[in-house]
């Protein structure tokens, strides 16, 4: 097989051949490296690590021979920089991290190595995961692989993930993985016409995760099928002992759970995410993902989360306080970026007034603003306490149906620039994907149709706590009727 054809497989085709012995994980790695190569025009990655690459691809193919074979057995996969990997550089897109080679290797990372994964490089990302457009990065704004019709302008792949978006859109790589915060998978996955997944909290380790918000981080995979996205989480989930948030419970088989029946499943539909301007063809779309769950079977019931409208504001106290306080270890003392001054708080300035883009002070500056002396009751734990209804809102509705299904995002991706200099009109992206995050829900988005410009869509499904394989069962459904099989313009063909 070419080149350009390995590079167009699923992980569960490429598994599938490299199971009966007609591609070897050397060949399948090669293919990608040059893919790799190829999509440099898009900035999605900040590291590239062919050489480690191609150790593992022999690793594996050995392990293969003596019948040791891993759940991931030779995929090449494409990790966020957020991740800490062993000896390999690891900057959270930011300049405060310049030269940081931790000695260590994320929990989760760790996991996708032993389950036979092979590291292709670090994507880019937004600063410390804050953004929805990948424009925070000190390396540069990731490209969106796609194009609107009729105009050739760069869009953004959508944030923070969306390094890992546009390479597994753009066929650099069979899989990516992502971080989510308040939509940081499934947002980009939207934007980019890729599947991506965010794991019930504490259902995979956050330990060797650059943190930002410590409370509502979690790790998932983005692929370019809700099967590959099943595989794939099954390698990454699982108890850490290194991390205290980290739920012991044993991991499902979730691509056992794709059976394509979903007779007599109830999907919710919250009439809260119907918002202000909201444009007529996302409006369109859900209601054709309610149409295709209706076909397959299941019953649609209109569901009440009353306290949606409150979800940003409650996010955008939370996840910049917890940031203000995991990003109080970033002073020029220890590892990465350090500004020389005559003092050591003119050095702890210098370093992190050099080191932080003007997001991250941004709300840096809004998280100790919130959690100081005479604001604390008026916002943080107001917040807190709002986040608490939100999360009943959905335990209630979890009464009268099995899964929630929402559109993922309010528009199609914009241009490369737009936005930046409003950042209400940035956060707004996030509107649909942040009460699952409040309340530590799995979500799903899957490619659902394109725009009037010719940009992929998604519809997300929101699951039960631990519950990620009634999510995936409907995720799977949707996509097999959504039928999408568009491409973006740039395909990274070796």
């Amino acid at each position: 097989m070419a080149g350009n054809g390995l590079t167009k497989l699923t992980i569960a085709e490429a598994r599938d051949l490299l199971g009966k012995g007609e591609l070897s994980a050397q060949e399948l790695t090669t293919a990608h490296i040059a893919a790799v190569e190829a999509a440099r025009p898009l900035n999605a990655f900040i590291t590239e690590t062919p050489e480690q690459a191609q150790v593992m691809a022999e690793a594996s193919d050995a392990r293969r021979a003596r019948g040791e074979a891993g759940v991931l057995e030779g995929i090449p996969i494409a990790m966020k920089d957020l991740f800490c990997t062993k000896d390999v550089l690891t900057t959270a897109g930011s300049h405060i991290l310049d030269g940081f080679h931790p000695t260590y290797e994320s929990t989760v990372s760790a996991k996708l190595w032993q389950a036979g994964a092979v590291m292709l490089g670090k994507t880019n990302m937004d600063e410390f995961a804050m953004g929805s457009s990948n424009m925070t990065s000190y390396y540069g704004p990731v490209e969106s692989p796609w194009r609107r019709r009729g105009d050739n302008r760069a869009l953004v792949p959508g944030g923070s993930s969306g390094g890992s978006a546009a390479a597994v859109a753009a066929r650099a790589a069979l899989g990516g993985t992502g971080t989510d915060t308040g939509g940081s998978i499934r947002q980009p996955a939207s934007f980019s016409g890729i599947v991506g997944m965010k794991p019930t909290y504490g259902r995979c380790s956050r330990w060797g995760i650059v943190a930002f918000a410590s409370s509502l981080d979690q790790a998932g995979p983005m692929t370019r099928t809700v099967r590959d996205s099943a595989i794939m989480l099954r390698a990454m989930a699982g108890h850490d002992p290194k991390d205290s948030t980290s739920v012991d419970r044993p991991v499902p088989d979730y691509e056992a759970a794709l059976t394509g029946n979903i007779r007599g499943l109830k999907v919710g539909i919250p009439k809260e995410y119907r918002v202000d301007n909201m444009p007529q063809e996302i409006e369109t779309l859900w209601q054709q993902g309610v149409d295709w769950v209706k076909q397959a079977g299941a019953e649609p019931v209109e569901i009440s989360l009353p306290h949606t409208r409150y979800a940003l504001p409650t996010y955008y106290i939370i996840a910049p306080a917890e940031a203000s306080s995991n990003l109080a270890r970033y002073d020029g003392v220890r590892f990465g970026l350090r500004v020389p001054a005559e003092s050591l708080t003119e050095m702890y300035e210098a370093t992190r007034g050099e080191g932080f883009g003007a997001e991250v002070k941004r709300r840096v500056l809004i998280g100790t603003y919130v959690l100081s002396a005479g604001y604390y009751d008026a916002y943080y734990n107001k917040a807190r306490r709002v986040r608490k209804v939100i999360a009943r809102d959905f335990d209630e509705a979890f009464e009268h149906c099995d899964v929630i299904l929402t559109p993922t995002s309010p528009s199609d991706a914009f241009p490369v620039g737009e936005k930046m200099d409003d950042p209400i009109a940035m956060y707004l992206n996030d509107v649909f994907t942040v009460p699952a995050n409040l309340s530590g829900l799995p979500g799903i988005s899957v490619p659902a149709g394109l725009s009037g410009d010719g940009l992929p869509l998604g519809l997300q499904v929101i699951g039960r706590a631990f519950d990620e394989e009634t999510m995936f069962k409907v995720a799977d459904v949707v996509e097999q009727a959504a039928d999408f099989d568009a491409e973006p313009q740039f395909m990274a063909a070796p």
